[in-house]
């Protein structure tokens, strides 16, 4: 199946400073997360695929065309900026409506249009406020909203979760999630935040100094491992003395014990260690990979 977008040799220079450089790689459908610190080249990606910026060298292509040479290209494409940038007197159905007329729906349908996705951003009852009078996750929901009020292919969302405390960043990964679920609508998703790419993607893009230094799906970087996690609700000093005596390598990371296990035969010793230490499980499970793994193993 042909990449929904495509970077081939992509370079971006500001001056002497390098954005990205020969970068190459390929969003296909379904929600993909574009991992990076600040600074690692994320923003200047989306930007040159939406045609706002043009490239020093390579191309930037969506649908196999190039957005700043297609409207047709542009038309299927939504974008959620990173900064508050919403005007503030319209109402959220009056901005919702106008930007669905630009994308090129007549007035019935955007109107219609509108009220379909502020409901599914859940902003049904808040549409006739003006967006000045609105918090930080409402602007965050209505900058998604916009995104989609055209219906287009695939959209690219800036740190969705930027200003949002942690009660509203769940719900907005969760309403990106449903929105590739139930709209069908391949997503992009740029953020520094790794929980935020573990959360809600698929597949994982990792930039770092303007090269990709990982790709591939979630499931890859947060396979199981050989660990093992042991939560006890009491006796936890005594159960590493037990269980380093019967020759088990078990390290302390603040409540959990982590266990290096060689053999399955050892689930049997590490039963019979939490029984002699008197103490309460809560968990014994494989230990997972997390994404932070990505940039602690390119630390090392």
């Amino acid at each position: 199946m042909s990449p929904l977008l495509e970077a081939k040799g992509l370079t971006k220079h500001y001056g002497a400073t390098i954005a990205l450089e020969s970068v190459d790689l390929q969003v296909h459908e379904g929600i993909t997360g574009l991992l990076g610190h600040n600074g690692a080249g994320k923003s200047t990606a989306i930007k040159l695929f939406l045609g706002l910026l043009m490239p020093t060298s390579g191309s930037a292509e969506v649908m196999g065309k190039k957005a700043c040479e297609s409207v047709d290209v542009r038309a299927r494409l939504g974008y959620m900026p990173e900064h508050d940038c919403l005007p503030s007197n319209p109402t959220a159905s009056e901005f919702l409506t106008h930007m669905a007329q630009v994308s090129g729906l007549p007035p019935a349908s955007a109107r219609t249009r509108a009220a379909d996705v502020l409901r599914h951003v859940g902003l049904s009852e808040e549409r006739y406020r003006a967006l000045g009078s609105f918090s930080t996750g409402m602007k965050q929901r209505v900058k998604l909203a916009q995104a989609l009020v055209h219906d287009p292919t695939i959209v690219l969302l800036d740190e969705a979760t930027a200003g949002l405390d942690p009660g509203g960043r769940e719900e907005m990964l969760d309403l990106i999630r449903r929105t590739g679920k139930e709209f069908g609508i391949s997503i992009l998703l740029s953020s520094h935040l790794m929980g935020d790419i573990e959360r809600t993607c698929d597949r994982i893009i990792v930039l770092d100094g303007g090269h990709i230094s990982e790709a591939g799906s979630v499931s890859r970087f947060t396979r199981e491992t050989q660990n093992i996690i042991i939560e006890v609700d009491n006796n936890l000093d005594e159960l590493v003395k037990i269980m380093t005596r019967e020759g088990m390598k078990a390290t302390v990371e603040g409540p959990l014990v982590i266990v290096e296990l060689e053999h399955e035969e050892q689930y049997d010793t590490i039963r019979d260690a939490v029984v002699e230490a008197d103490a309460t499980l809560r968990r014994l499970a494989p230990r997972r990979h997390g994404l932070a793994d990505i940039f602690r193993g390119a630390q090392s």
